[in-house]
């Protein structure tokens, strides 16, 4: 077992592993107690993932963030976590504005992940219609019946099904495991990946509404699906998923910002929030705005 420690005040504008991990960004991970969107903190709580067929486990304790793995995994914690972002810059960027400085100040610690493209791909096709604890759970149950099973520190963990592995599938496989009419779009949206036909990593270097359109060729994916995927997954920290919360938070705050299509509306919002730092500030407001705290 490789182990380390990362020491949290080392981190520009810190780090809140529960508020990053359990605010509606990444269904990849879980929780080792299951309460995993269960709307509670556990103090020491490990969470787990698996990335390119090693576990990596991750906890906060005492001010310092603990990780363990199957490998040497310092530069993929850092990764995933976004540990290198300075928050700091993020906040001082922040245009004036009072919904956003009131989430900046109430979340502090919370960063954006960065999570494998395939995976995050799958789970926000998966979200529409759906609670956030929902979502987790689909994922999880992808894993644990398509996925490799990885054995670590005497319990068995699945890593999220390859594209080969999720495509061999059925359509009635995957109802019966409660997708529903998401079912045929994961099936399809897998075969596409797996045959070659594309791949969400290939719009990572595209131009961003570019990359925005390539990821709606998959089967199920919207622009908002498209922009989730281009924020959690491929760093486009300047896409602001147009969900339920956020077309509210348009209506509520920022009316004018409305312009009757998603296109010219997400470039209104972006700019409205900062623009390059633009996908920060709706992931603090999506969740501000979510929990009600």
């Amino acid at each position: 077992m490789a182990s380390g420690t990362i020491p949290i005040d080392e981190l520009s504008g810190g780090l809140d592993l529960y508020l990053t991990l359990e605010s509606g960004q990444s269904y990849l991970w879980r929780r080792e107690d299951g309460e995993m969107y269960g709307g509670q903190r556990a103090s020491g709580a490990w969470y787990v993932t698996v990335v390119d067929g090693e576990v990596i486990r991750v906890r906060s304790r005492d001010g310092v963030l603990e990780w363990e793995s199957t490998g040497d995994a310092a530069s993929t914690v850092r990764r995933l976590l976004c540990l290198e972002d300075d928050l700091e810059a993020v906040v001082a960027a922040a245009p004036d504005d009072p919904l956003l400085a009131e989430a900046y100040e109430t979340y502090r610690g919370l960063r954006l992940v960065d999570d494998p493209p395939f995976g995050t791909l799958i789970a926000f096709i998966c979200s529409a219609q759906m609670r956030v604890d929902r979502i987790h759970g689909m994922v999880s149950t992808l894993a644990r019946e398509y996925g490799e099973e990885i054995d670590f520190d005497g319990q068995t963990y699945h890593a999220f099904p390859t594209p080969d592995q999720l495509a061999a599938a059925t359509e009635a496989e995957l109802r019966d495991l409660g997708l529903g009419y998401r079912a045929p779009y994961v099936v399809r949206t897998a075969e596409m990946v797996a045959d070659g036909e594309a791949h969400p990593e290939a719009a990572r270097d595209l131009e961003y509404e570019v990359a925005r359109e390539y990821l709606t060729r998959f089967v199920g994916v919207g622009d908002k699906v498209a922009d989730c995927v281009l924020l959690f997954s491929l760093g486009f920290d300047e896409a602001v998923p147009l969900d339920t919360w956020i077309k509210s938070a348009i209506e509520e705050y920022y009316p004018d910002c409305e312009r009757g299509s998603y296109a010219d509306t997400s470039r209104a919002i972006r700019e409205r929030l900062g623009g390059e730092y633009a996908g920060y500030a709706q992931t603090y407001i999506f969740h501000h705005l979510r929990t009600g705290e």
